[in-house]
């Protein structure tokens, strides 16, 4: 269904996207949002070919490669965005057509200045469905002008003002599609963690990263039933623990380090 027999051609969406190396995905998630009137990509660095393949597809692309944080380097984004709506993916996002649908119906309805959209992720080639990863609303799409992004250094969120709508079809997410990628996004991450944990002023022993791992563990396999999810879920369980124990355990050498200049 052509985008203005539903929202009519006054009315402008902007796609928002930060990217570094992400030659795999780009290309896929710029042509599941091929509706959008304009796409705004920050790019931080990449060497491969992002960018190269972000341009040929019409994306305007903003090389920043002073990387500032996920919420501050969303903001950047954001404020280069001209639409009259905004819909902020992450490069391995893809938006399916039942969701087009509803997004542009959304933007019709006028009932709201933005929405929260359900996300369905993929972990290692498995859709998790448990685990604390569904239906995993997030506020994705608003009007602009009434969201901006935390300044969080990771685990950014988009901080609405207005009325918020809540979506039903969710964005597909094919994140961690490897263990190798895992590892790395693991220790991406975690040091990201501990670093913005330390800058607020937390600090951790041995014993917290253990308490922490452990409850990483039992939280997602347990209370948020990740043994449903089968070897999927044992995996992601174990890699949730990982992840807690390396953010503390990296928190600890951070005082420790700090103390002994």
């Amino acid at each position: 269904m052509p985008k203005w027999e539903l929202i009519g051609d006054f009315l402008k969406i902007s796609v928002i996207i930060i990217t570094k190396n992400e030659e795999r995905d780009i290309a896929a998630c710029l042509n599941s949002v091929s509706f959008a009137d304009e796409v705004i990509i920050v790019d931080s660095g990449s060497t491969d070919a992002t960018v190269a393949i972000a341009q040929s597809m019409g994306a305007k692309v903003i090389n920043r490669p002073d990387w500032i944080g996920f919420g501050a380097q969303k903001n950047r984004a954001l404020d280069a965005a001209t639409g009259d709506w905004v819909l902020s993916l992450d490069a391995d996002e893809r938006i399916s057509e039942a969701s087009k649908i509803e997004i542009l119906q959304a933007i019709n309805s006028n009932t709201a200045q933005a929405f929260y959209l359900p996300r369905s992720s993929a972990y290692c080639g498995t859709f998790l469905r448990h685990s604390g990863w569904w239906p995993d609303h997030l506020i994705r799409l608003w009007q602009r002008g009434y969201a901006r992004f935390s300044d969080d250094i990771v685990h950014e969120k988009a901080v609405p003002t207005g009325t918020i709508g809540k979506l039903k079809n969710p964005i597909i997410h094919y994140c961690h599609n490897d263990h190798e990628e895992i590892i790395a996004k693991m220790n991406r991450y975690s040091t990201d963690n501990a670093v913005q944990a330390y800058a607020r002023g937390k600090r951790a022993s041995l014993f917290d990263a253990l308490y922490h791992g452990f409850w990483g563990f039992f939280r997602t396999y347990f209370l948020q039933r990740g043994f449903l999810d089968g070897s999927a879920g044992l995996m992601y369980a174990i890699s949730r623990a990982e992840a807690s124990y390396y953010k503390y355990i990296k928190l600890r050498h951070l005082d420790l380090t700090a103390k002994n200049q």
